[in-house]
């Protein structure tokens, strides 16, 4: 039997498949019932057995050569499937299904191309035998329809496979078996992932999807499953889809022709009803395959959108047809692929038909049609909201935002629907990102993210209290617990997409040009282009650069509803406001055309503002009015027309301006409407007032349309308008009210109000949302259209340009919109509910919204939730504590671990937290307190009580001891330390419920609490400081609380600085300069015991350091232990300076070879150390100083200069300590070692190289006197040593100064020669010349001549005369032995010695003068010409130097009265009575009396130094004159000169000498000497010409000494006769007979100039005789004149006789 089965049908494929199958329908016919299917049956088997496989045919079936054997064979299994029998149609569809499995069957099926085609009579009759209702015909069918649409062979055009789907959809709807109801459904869904998988392919070999039956009935038909139904559902298509026995190969040529059609225009004529006149594309670009699907895709849409009748409102049927549709559609966006992206034909078809559907089905309250909206709305969302933006923006309001803003009224199912389906909107963290971009900071798009998240808020915070709902307890709780669930969704995407760019950003990988659009991972069922980004191909994406235009706009958008909102309430501000903010223009027009066409407007409002009457108001209304076109429109019409965009106010004046500027503007339109436009003016009135009579239900009387025609009458130039017209007018305006376009007779919220204005679609929502449940929108034809312009309005606007961006930033502005609402849900949430879900939600989104918050760096939202979490851990309260605050804490320890890189001061608030862990983890265990280490004696018993009744804490629920009871008692969040200002005793309950709470902390392990601190290693840069920083500021609080000091914090710093100690330099520096700046501030805390404990923390930290090696020339060492410097400075406790400097001499003595920057704070720290006011400490630090230089001076040498500078000055602060004499002294002897030792080292210049200039750079000296040094390392050392002994040199004691002067000259003068030229400047200049900065202060203070510092006398000079002239000698000593190197110092040490001269003390000025002789004894022949001259010219300068002050101080005498000596005796000698009436007058005296003894003083000193001046002059010239040349000799000459000038100004100065006298008189003291002062400075400048005359002719001639030598005698007897009174020729008033003897006080001043004049005499009768006779004219009058006058001595009379018999007496005999 089995041989001859397999003989049946030939030896051909078909034979094999056919044979069998029509033998079995042989068997299986009724033979006379069936006769003809028998007869045919058999004539095809006859033919089989003649036929043989033809691959080059080119009929439908494979091998069969000729069309009409094809027939034969195919027409059997026609009339089988015709036949309504089962048995026979069983065998007759299973053999279909083979053909088409196994691709057999290789046709093209196009009915309206081939109506008749042989494969389409057997398709047509697959289709028909559905009618049979047999369940195993109908899964027979099924699975051969899927077959033939699954084939690749077989290309099945629009028509043929509508009517497959509708056979399909026909036994979904029509079947009583649940199986086959499954099967229909799952071979639909197949088919349509078949379909549109090649039609986005273009290809009929295209791979696709495998539907999952499962997922199918995720939303409807979950009770057709009957027991194993969907496992065998799901086989069946999994058999059909994955049959494959045909080489492709082998089906190259039908293959080829069905590729070859896809270039074939498309024939396929527009169907009007179908909407696809409106469809712009060129239908013959595209292919069959896409013609098909476009053609499919639309039937499913129009299906979907069948609604029940009136007659059958409840047809479930319909809606069963209505949800399969929508579950198809489902199917297909799934699998949608990038074609539906970019091809503008295929958009076109989703935005006119699923849109339109999907608006319909939303007017359903049917649940299972509103979850398949949302999951469709979901697949648009994901993979199409580059290309629907503006389809988006309207349905994420309609369909998610209404459901998610009612809080009182919600349908439960409804709610958790759109609630799930946020939840996976937002895990798509792209989703989130782009909604934001495109909706939020767009301008006429509405705030979609803000309105999210505040819509869980909303939900997440429950009905508001007191208000009516009608949520049952759970309903509400599930509905929170989801809200906070999705909220923290939100945050956590926000922080997945951040930390994705950021990754981005670090590695390098985003560009410009490929990665500013982010790729979305798409989990949703698809095809295999789901993973694809859906704006792949639109990628008008914003770049990195362009996040400020983001943010420009989102400002825009913010300001714009700012403004409107502003106009809503003041219109005339918001206007302003907006005007001002440049986001209209300030025109009438501009203004007009914002009022026009702005959404959010209150329309009201606007109808105000266009009724006021100010100018401008009135511009823009009458703006507002011109810009309608009423042109051809009927007035009623145009009324209407005109008032939809606002409402007439209800002023009658306001009406009437606007309606006056309508009539104006509608006649201007309409020019042959009315007569005037008075008419169109009244009509208008008239019209307004029908409506409102006619609408408004307040009015009980109606005016009929009589009333109407008669009121009207006469209005058009006093005739009437035609009664037709004003009827018909009345007829529109009664049936059709004049309203706004945004009128609805139901109030609504005002932010739907406001939400539906910005969509534009308030009137369709609402009619949508109003209709009835089964007929929302069926018969309104007219509103589908305006629906359809809408999306086509808001598609064609510039603004619907979707945006991507991958710049983290944007975040920020996300971020400020959500972090508010996302607070304010969990904290509510955490803080009001227990349940473990929730508060873990909470927790999670509190880490989620750190992390985003802290990388983005924005402080207050971080620290904001940072501190939520903080407070929420209630362990400032731990009687109150729950298993969610345990949980808190284990939050904020996983958010120091996740987020520890960028919580920044944060870290503070968790640091806070943990030291209050820390703090109750040690009550619990009995543990004592740490203050009772850090607290005085005073409560040593009180600790000593508390710590044994902590062992038994957790036993015991009755302990009252202060600590604890604090501790229960509680304290607020932001207080230092727990209990504070708090008394009381505490209940039993309290102290069990204490305890219960601490063993819940249990949960959490020191090794989490520790955890965080050893984390620290891994902090970056930043992070670490920012911790370090609040750590100390944490610690801070601990040491300072007044009740419970502790030192946990602090242990942890010293801990944290261990671990990160191996950082690098740079960065352990920033963290140092935190720490040391925190052991500065404790280490002066007043409580002794902390600061103690903090300087040991210090010293090990130190240790610890120091074990580390520093290479040269870095500074970590010093700024390592520069807090013992500060603290050492700063500290007032005498306990904690030593143990400062017992814990430097530890560290440096045990790590003496480490050591190398730290030097310096060594030595600062041994500085302070040696100024201390206490003796211990001062001997102390000097044993550890003379260890270290007696014992380490190599080490300290071996670091930078600024080290052995700070030792120096160590040491010289050591020679100030005023306790022991030995020490300074010892120092001093320090300050020698030093020296020498570098001397020994070979540390400085080496003296070949003395001459070198070039080598060695020095700076400018420096304010203090140091000079640093470029080049030359070792001068560096020498200059602070020289410098430091050189400031010892003015110490007030005399045996310090007299030893560091010694020291200092000693070091020089035995070291000098190594130092090269250029440094010996710097030490003459730096240290040499400090010295003596007495000599220079000394000359400030003598030229203050003020009257303000006639009595600020100077402080007496620490110098004494011995110490000054020892100085001076060294000096001059040293300057002689160097003299080479430091000649080109002479003028400034010439000045110097000059300047003793200046010094009122004898002993200074004579240590000068001999200084001086000494110098220029021992160095004479050695200098030059112009040597000689800077030294006379330092005498010339000292000498001038003196005299503008001193000038400047005797003018004061011409200021004050001097009484004479009558009356200062009777001051004198009066009673008591007269004092005492005069006392005003005689202290006025007595002031200017001791004014003028000053000033006397001042003379004599003055006087005796420009005499001391010129001695040394005289002195210097006599004993060098042979050395002198012509250019010195004219110095000495001018300084000469100079002093004789002055003198003899002084001495003309009568007025001033009585004064002088007079107050010498009565003072009783000596007259100043200045007859004396001008007798000397003229014989000086007599002698020296004199003998420049007589010894140097030449020179005399060049420099014209003869003339100023006969000059100076005509001044000398000119000025010895004016004091004989004789000079002066009086006018004779009568003749004198006799002359009056001279007075003895001009006797005496006669006396005084007795030897001067007898010089000059003597030199004019020396003179040449010659030489005389040029002078004779001028001198004999005055020779005469001198033997007139009346003379006090006998030597006049000689030398002028001689004079005149001389020189005199031959001239006039020659004569």
């Amino acid at each position: 039997m089995s041989s001859g089965s397999q003989t049946l049908g030939g030896q051909s494929r078909c034979g094999w498949l056919l044979g069998p199958s029509l033998d079995k329908i042989i068997k299986n016919a009724a033979w006379r019932k069936h006769s003809h299917i028998v007869t045919a049956c058999k004539s095809a088997l006859d033919k089989l057995e003649t036929l043989a496989d033809d691959p080059s045919s080119s009929t439908p079936l494979y091998g069969v050569s000729s069309l009409s054997d094809a027939e034969s064979l195919i027409l059997p299994l026609i009339l089988a499937i015709d036949s309504s029998s089962s048995k026979v149609v069983e065998p007759a569809l299973d053999c279909s299904y083979r053909l088409f499995s196994l691709r057999l069957i290789r046709c093209e099926i196009d009915p309206s191309e081939q109506p008749s085609s042989l494969i389409f009579r057997l398709i047509d009759s697959i289709c028909k035998c559905g009618s049979l209702g047999e369940e195993v015909v109908e899964l027979s069918i099924l699975k051969t329809l899927l077959s033939a649409v699954r084939s690749s062979t077989v290309f099945i055009r629009a028509d043929c496979l509508n009517q497959i789907v509708k056979t399909c959809y026909n036994i979904y709807l029509g079947g009583v078996n649940g199986t086959n109801q499954i099967c229909a459904k799952s071979v639909l869904a197949q088919m349509m992932a078949i379909i549109f998988a090649r039609v986005e392919g273009d290809s009929l070999l295209v791979s696709f999807k495998t539907v999952s039956v499962t997922e199918l009935l995720e939303f409807n038909d979950r009770n057709l499953n009957e027991g194993s139904s969907i496992q065998f559902v799901q086989n069946m298509i999994n058999e059909v889809v994955f049959t494959n026995v045909v080489e492709v190969s082998q089906n190259a040529n039908p293959l080829a022709e069905l590729q070859d059609a896809k270039s074939a225009t498309a024939n396929e004529k527009a169907d009007s009803s179908d909407a696809e006149s409106a469809e712009k594309a060129d239908l013959s670009s595209y292919s069959k395959i896409r013609d098909d699907g476009v053609l499919v895709f639309k039937n499913l849409c129009k299906l979907s959108m069948k609604f029940s009748s009136q007659e059958q409102p409840d047809d479930q049927i319909l809606l069963r047809g209505k949800m399969l549709s929508l579950e198809l559609l489902k199917v297909i966006m799934e699998n949608g692929g990038p074609l539906w992206r970019t091809n503008e034909r295929f958009l076109n078809v989703i935005k006119q038909f699923l849109c339109l559907s999907l608006l319909k089905n939303s007017a359903l309250s049917v649940m299972s049609v509103f979850q398949l909206l949302c999951s469709i709305f979901q697949s648009l969302l994901s993979k199409y909201r580059s290309v629907l933006k503006s389809e988006i923006g309207i349905f994420f309001p309609m369909l998610i935002l209404r459901v998610l803003e009612n809080v009182l009224q919600p349908s439960f199912i409804q709610k958790m629907t759109i609630l799930n389906l946020l939840d996976k909107i937002s895990e798509d963290s792209q989703i989130m990102i782009d909604v934001f971009v495109n909706y939020d900071c767009d301008v006429d798009s509405p705030n979609i993210f803000e309105r999210t998240v505040n819509g869980l808020l909303k939900t997440a915070l429950g009905p508001p209290p007191g208000s009516t709902t009608s949520l049952s307890p759970v309903h509400d709780l599930t509905f929170r617990l989801e809200s906070v669930k999705c909220l923290v969704i939100i945050i956590k995407s926000m922080g997945v997409w951040m930390d994705q760019q950021l990754r981005i950003g670090e590695f390098g990988v985003r560009n410009t040009s490929d990665n500013d659009s982010v790729v979305e991972c798409n989990t949703s069922l698809g095809g295999d282009e789901g993973s694809l980004p859906d704006f792949e191909l639109h990628q008008e994406a914003i770049s990195d650069h362009s996040t400020a235009t983001l943010e420009q706009r989102r400002a825009y958008k913010l300001e714009l509803q700012k403004g409107i909102s502003l106009f809503n309430r003041k219109p005339s501000k918001g206007i302003e406001f907006l005007i001002s903010n440049k986001k209209i223009d300030g025109t009438p027009e501009a203004v007009a055309l914002f009022l026009k066409n702005t959404s959010g407007l209150n329309e009201t409002v606007i109808g105000d503002y266009l009724g006021e009457r100010d100018d401008f108001s009135l511009k823009v209304m009458h703006a507002y009015v011109d810009s309608f076109n009423f042109d051809g429109r009927d007035f009623g019409e145009a009324i209407r027309f005109f008032l939809r965009g606002f409402r007439l106010p209800g002023e009658a004046q306001k009406i009437d301006r606007i309606m006056e500027k309508f009539a104006e503007r509608y006649c201007k339109c309409n020019p042959n409407s009315f007569t005037s436009a008075d008419t169109a003016y009244v009509l208008a009135y008239s019209v307004i007032m029908l409506n409102t009579d006619a609408h408004n239900s307040m009015v009980k009387d109606k005016m009929s349309k009589a009333d109407f025609i008669r009121n009207n009458r006469g209005i058009d130039d006093g005739k009437d308008l035609p009664e037709e017209y004003l009827g018909a007018l009345y007829d529109q305006i009664v049936k059709n009210e004049i309203k706004m376009k945004a009128d609805t007779s139901v109030p609504q919220s005002k932010q739907t109000n406001s939400v539906n204005r910005l969509l534009g679609l308030d009137g369709i929502l609402n009619l949508v949302w109003k209709q009835t449940e089964e007929k929302p929108l069926g018969a309104n034809g007219a509103l589908i259209r305006h629906i359809q312009d809408q999306f086509k309005a808001k598609a064609g606007k510039s603004e619907s340009t979707y945006y991507a961006v991958a710049d983290a930033a944007i975040l920020r502005f996300m971020v400020e919109v959500c972090w508010g609402p996302m607070l304010a849900a969990f904290s509510v949430t955490l803080d009001q509910s227990d349940d473990k879900a929730a508060t873990n939600h909470c927790l999670q989104g509190f880490r989620h919204a750190v992390h985003v918050t802290a990388v983005m760096g924005m402080q207050t939202q971080r620290d904001a939730f940072v501190t939520t979490v903080a407070k929420f851990t209630y362990l400032h309260c731990a009687a109150d504590m729950k298993q969610k605050n345990v949980d808190a804490v284990k939050a904020t320890i996983a958010i120091a671990i996740e987020d520890g890189n960028y919580l920044q001061d944060a870290w503070e608030h968790i640091l806070t937290t943990l030291s209050r862990f820390e703090h109750l983890q040690l009550l619990g265990e009995g543990a004592p307190s740490d203050a009772s280490f850090l607290s005085g004696s005073n409560i040593e018993t009180e600790d000593k009580s508390v710590r044994s009744s902590f062992t038994s804490l957790k036993k015991k629920g009755t302990l009252q001891n202060p600590i604890v009871m604090a501790v229960v008692r509680g304290s607020s969040y932001d207080s230092t330390s727990l209990g504070v200002n708090t008394s009381g005793l505490v209940t039993p309950e309290q102290i069990n419920s204490f305890i219960s709470n601490l063993n819940l902390l249990e949960q959490i392990g020191n090794f989490e609490l520790n955890h965080i601190f050893a984390h620290s290693q891994r902090l970056n840069s930043e992070a670490i400081v920012a911790f370090v920083k609040a750590l100390c500021k944490v610690s801070m609080s601990e040491l300072q609380s007044p009740t419970d000091p502790r030192v946990f914090s602090l242990t942890k710093i010293v801990e944290v600085a261990h671990y990160n100690m191996n950082r690098i330099r740079l960065v352990w520096s920033r963290i140092w300069n935190v720490l040391s700046d925190f052991f500065v501030s404790v280490g002066l805390s007043e409580n002794l015991s902390v600061a103690i404990f903090v300087m040991d923390s210090l010293r090990q930290l130190s240790m610890k350091f120091l074990e580390r090696e520093e290479l040269a020339n870095y500074n970590f060492q010093n700024e390592f232990l520069r807090p013992f410097v500060i603290v050492m400075q700063k500290s007032n406790s005498v306990e904690i300076r030593e143990l400062i400097v017992r814990c430097l001499s530890q560290m440096i003595l045990s790590r003496v070879d480490n050591v190398k920057s730290g030097w310096k704070s060594v030595f600062m720290a041994l500085t302070a150390a040696a100024a201390d006011e206490r003796k211990n400490i001062v001997l102390l630090a000097f044993e550890t100083m003379e260890k270290i230089v007696r014992e380490y001076f190599p080490y300290i040498t071996e670091t930078e200069t600024v080290t052995f500078t700070d030792c120096v000055r160590c040491l010289i602060t050591f020679t100030n300590s005023r306790f022991n004499s030995d020490v300074s002294l010892n120092a001093i002897a320090f300050l020698r070692f030093c020296a020498v030792k570098l001397a020994e080292g070979g540390l400085i210049c080496s003296r070949e190289n003395a001459d070198d200039d070039s080598s060695i750079q020095v700076k400018e000296a420096t304010a203090d006197g140091h000079t640093l040094m470029d080049k030359d390392e070792n001068a560096s050392y020498w200059i602070p040593l020289l410098s430091g002994l050189s400031s010892l040199t003015s110490d007030p004691r005399l045996a310090i100064r007299k030893s560091a002067l010694e020291v200092l000259f000693n070091i020089l003068k035995d070291h000098g020669h190594l130092f090269s030229h250029s440094f010996w400047i710097t030490v003459i200049n730096s240290v040499i010349f400090p010295v003596f900065k007495f000599v220079r202060d000394k000359k400030e203070n003598n030229d203050q001549s003020s009257p303000a510092s006639i009595f600020s006398h100077p402080e007496p000079s620490t110098w004494d005369s011995e110490t000054s002239s020892v100085a001076t000698r060294c000096l001059i000593d040293l300057f002689v032995n160097f003299f080479p190197v430091m000649r080109a110092q002479l003028t400034e040490v010439v000045s110097l010695l000059a300047g003793l001269f200046r010094n009122p003390s004898q002993g200074s000025a004579s240590t000068g003068v001999s200084a001086l002789m000494h110098l220029v004894g021992d160095l004479g022949c050695m200098l030059t010409e112009d040597e000689w001259s800077c030294i006379f010219l330092s005498l010339k300068e000292t000498s001038a130097s003196m005299l503008p002050g001193f000038l400047k101080l005797i003018r004061i005498m011409d200021r004050i009265d001097v009484p004479n000596v009558a009356q200062s005796y009777s001051y004198s000698y009066d009673d008591g009575e007269t004092l005492s009436n005069n006392g005003t007058t005689e202290n006025y005296e007595d002031d200017n009396l001791q004014t003028a003894g000053y000033i006397v003083s001042r003379m004599k000193t003055h006087i005796s130094m420009q005499l001391l001046i010129m001695q040394v002059t005289t002195d210097l010239y006599n004993m060098h004159q042979d050395l002198l040349k012509a250019s010195s000799v004219k110095i000495v000459l001018e300084i000469f000169s100079q002093t004789m000038s002055h003198a003899h100004q002084l001495s003309s100065e009568m007025g001033l000498h009585l004064k002088l006298q007079r107050a010498c008189s009565i003072l009783e003291i000596s007259d100043p000497p200045v007859v004396h002062f001008e007798n000397e400075s003229y014989q000086n400048i007599l002698n020296l010409l004199h003998h420049l005359l007589t010894s140097n002719p030449s020179l005399s001639d060049e420099m014209g000494i003869e003339a100023r030598l006969f000059l100076i005698c005509e001044e000398i007897i000119e000025i010895y006769l004016k004091c004989s009174r004789l000079e002066e020729g009086k006018p004779e008033k009568a003749v004198v007979h006799w002359i009056l003897p001279l007075n003895s006080g001009v006797k005496e001043e006669l006396g005084a100039r007795t030897s001067l004049l007898v010089s000059a005499l003597r030199v004019l009768s020396e003179v040449d005789k010659d030489c005389f006779r040029k002078y004779a004219s001028r001198l004999f009058p005055l020779l005469v004149e001198l033997v007139r006058c009346e003379h006090s001595s006998r030597e006049v009379q000689p030398v002028l006789s001689n004079l005149f018999q001389t020189c005199v007496g031959p001239i006039i005999i020659k004569v």
